[in-house]
């Protein structure tokens, strides 16, 4: 009988969704350290990327760790481009949307579950200066340092509200004076400039399915992007984009 009766076990592999929180990459990592409203619990940085991290202010009061990068690789996963630096924390607290002292430009997501996506329309949202960006409690990634790369920092810079109700919190939005604008691939309308002080919220669906009916039904229009290409639909991010430049586009 053999001695080996049982497989060698197979070493444990880094989960970066599991456990604590750890943003990572030179800028994320600055934006969370700069952020006071941001739980920050300890800082592990290589001696390069630590230099490269105080080029852009000095560092708060918080334990500081020295780390190679094989060993932040083996914190965060081989594919996590660190930079060098990563920043264990507390997730960020959800807004809420009646705190919220202003909503003249927000962004909707129905159901958006990929965390590079919400990640890059975070960071879009905080260029063209939005107020918020609105997910629904369930089916929307938790935070992760996917997704917190992904945003370059926007997580520490714009409002991420969580709703659980979508129905309600459109109807909530029409009633302060936003015009809801939803996207399809197959909208009769098209997607023009807005109006100069038009106050809106851009509505979004999941890549594939695209917006509920009963979201769609909410909405106060259905457009679609003006694509002449054989290639009809975008990633959603990129979606984003496009409707915040056509929405923001000769305003102030």
């Amino acid at each position: 009988m053999s001695k080996n009766k049982f497989p060698p076990k197979k070493r444990p592999q880094a989960n970066p969704d599991d456990g604590p929180v750890y943003l990572y990459g030179l800028h994320t990592v600055r934006a969370a350290l700069d952020n006071p409203q941001r739980k920050k619990r300890r800082l592990l940085a290589t001696p390069n990327g630590l230099n490269r991290l105080l080029e852009g202010g000095a560092l708060p009061d918080l334990p500081l760790e020295d780390k190679t990068p094989r060993e932040l690789d083996a914190i965060l996963g081989a594919d996590a481009v660190h930079q060098g630096v990563a920043l264990e924390v507390d997730p960020v607290d959800r807004w809420r949307l009646d705190a919220l002292d202003r909503l003249d430009l927000v962004i909707v997501l129905d159901q958006v579950t990929d965390p590079h996506n919400v990640g890059a329309i975070l960071r879009t949202a905080c260029a063209f200066g939005a107020d918020a960006v609105i997910t629904t409690a369930r089916y929307a990634p938790r935070e992760t340092g996917v997704l917190a790369k992904s945003a370059s920092g926007a997580l520490d810079m714009i409002p991420l509200v969580e709703v659980r109700n979508l129905g309600e919190t459109l109807e909530t939005l029409k009633a302060q004076g936003l015009t809801c604008l939803g996207f399809d691939s197959e909208a009769d309308g098209l997607l023009k400039p807005r109006p100069s002080g038009q106050k809106l919220a851009i509505v979004l669906g999941a890549e594939g399915k695209g917006l509920r009916q009963k979201t769609r039904s909410l909405c106060d229009e259905m457009v679609r992007l003006d694509m002449p290409g054989p290639i009809k639909s975008l990633n959603v991010s990129n979606a984003a984009a496009i409707a915040l430049f056509a929405a923001t586009a000769g305003q102030g």
